[in-house]
């Protein structure tokens, strides 16, 4: 059984592509394979339809009554890594109660995958936070993970062949009404553990031994490196029923305003309008569409309703103020609303692993430099891993065993240390 899964799992990751984690160009062309279909293409024609509703005949709660992590609804799904490749597992499209940027109850869909293989004891539980799909709901990892289209779909299924369950938030925003607060800390954290908590309440996936008595581990990288590592931060006071037993993240964009430096002008500076909207999305006071111009506007359109591939191509070059009439990062509450979203400032409750690529061209090393020291600096255990001369799509492929492995051993209730002292 575990064959069909294991076939060809790391030759299909290597094609994580430009559409996901966000590099075009040679970066993408370097991690495609012969074996797999171009990510970038393949995450852009998703099958499934915009705007899903929850299955009606699902036994649903009102969300402002219901609390966060509440399952309200459920239909079958499944789950492919590549187009065409069936897998022996069980999955579920579900919605749940969560906590948007405002703090007032929202719905957020995703999908609970199970491996079918006749365990029914408590095994782990991975709340997984995919990197940037765009922000068009036919980008919602659960719109392609039923035809092998979403991007990261070989990264989660290493670790279904590992034997954990795994829940994939689609965040706030894909596949639910109003634009995602794209790179809005708390309402992609609180997505990610209010996504563990209605995966350990959903009747089928009990079943298949994902239970509230089993250990929670928290992964992501790119902008799930950013979901995963604030739910670390948030887990005690928001989630603390959960057994967090610790939290991989990698490429990390801790500090919003040293990534936007690093991108305004180049290859990926269309990261940094969608990451406009997705700030606006959570404060509609900063009026975005009063700082755009003509061609502003006809961008913002593009990074709303489509996928990343698309996005960046559109916005390759651009510079701030090629897009605006003028700067909103010049005004108090633009630098207010990205400061709020700075990450190491709290101390997780759970070990953490971060790793990154010191040639990575997306988010600055230091970046993530950074972040280990201020949770380190906090006398927090962090375990740090480089991966000399990788870009950010090839850390995000050759980190991602690593992190299963360390999350294995915490699940295992093996000490973690961290290096913090080396």
């Amino acid at each position: 059984m575990t064959s069909v899964l294991r076939r060809r799992p790391l030759a299909a990751g290597a094609v994580l592509a430009a559409a996901v984690l966000g590099i075009p160009g040679p970066a993408a062309a370097q991690a495609t394979t012969p074996e797999a279909p171009d990510a970038t293409q393949a995450a852009q024609q998703p099958e499934a339809k915009s705007k899903p509703k929850a299955n009606p005949k699902a036994k649903a709660k009102s969300k402002a009554k219901s609390a966060p992590g509440e399952l309200l609804g459920s239909e079958p799904s499944s789950f492919q890594y590549t187009p065409g490749v069936p897998t022996p597992t069980k999955a579920w499209k579900i919605s749940y109660r969560s906590t948007a940027a405002d703090g007032k109850p929202n719905t957020v869909t995703g999908t609970v995958i199970v491996p079918d293989d006749g365990k029914t004891t408590p095994r782990p539980l991975i709340t997984y936070a995919v990197g940037t799909v765009g922000l068009g709901d036919k980008c919602a990892p659960s719109a392609g993970f039923p035809g092998g289209t979403t991007a990261e779909a070989p990264l989660v299924n290493a670790a279904l062949v590992r034997g954990y369950a795994v829940v994939v938030t689609d965040y706030e925003g894909l596949g639910t009404p109003g634009d995602h607060t794209y790179m809005v800390a708390a309402a992609q954290g609180s997505a990610v553990l209010d996504a563990a908590r209605a995966a350990q309440r959903h009747p089928e996936a009990q079943k298949f031994g994902v239970s509230g008595d089993a250990p929670v581990g928290i992964m992501g990288y790119s902008q799930g490196g950013g979901a995963s590592a604030k739910a670390a931060e948030m887990a005690a006071s928001y989630a603390p029923e959960l057994k967090v037993k610790g939290t991989a993240s990698g490429g990390v964009p801790a500090d919003l305003a040293k990534v936007a430096e690093s991108l305004e002008g180049g290859d990926s500076a269309g990261y940094l309008l969608m990451s406009a909207v997705g700030q606006n999305a959570a404060k509609p006071d900063l009026k975005l569409d009063s700082y755009l111009n003509d061609e502003g506007r006809k961008l913002a359109e593009v990074v709303r309703n489509e996928c990343v591939g698309t996005v960046l191509e559109a916005g390759r070059g651009k510079t701030i103020e090629d897009v605006t009439t003028s700067n909103p990062l010049d005004r108090p509450e633009w630098q207010q609303a990205i400061a709020e979203q700075l990450i190491g400032t709290v101390r997780p409750s759970a070990p953490v692993f971060l790793y990154h690529g010191d040639a990575d061209e997306t988010i600055p090393y230091a970046v993530g430099q950074k972040l280990r020291a201020d949770w380190c600096g906090q006398g927090h255990a962090v375990e740090w891993k480089t991966f000399p001369g990788q870009s950010h799509v090839g850390t995000a492929i050759q980190g991602n065993g690593p992190a299963l492995e360390w999350l294995g051993r915490r699940f295992a209730d093996q000490p973690s240390t961290g290096n913090c002292g080396t």
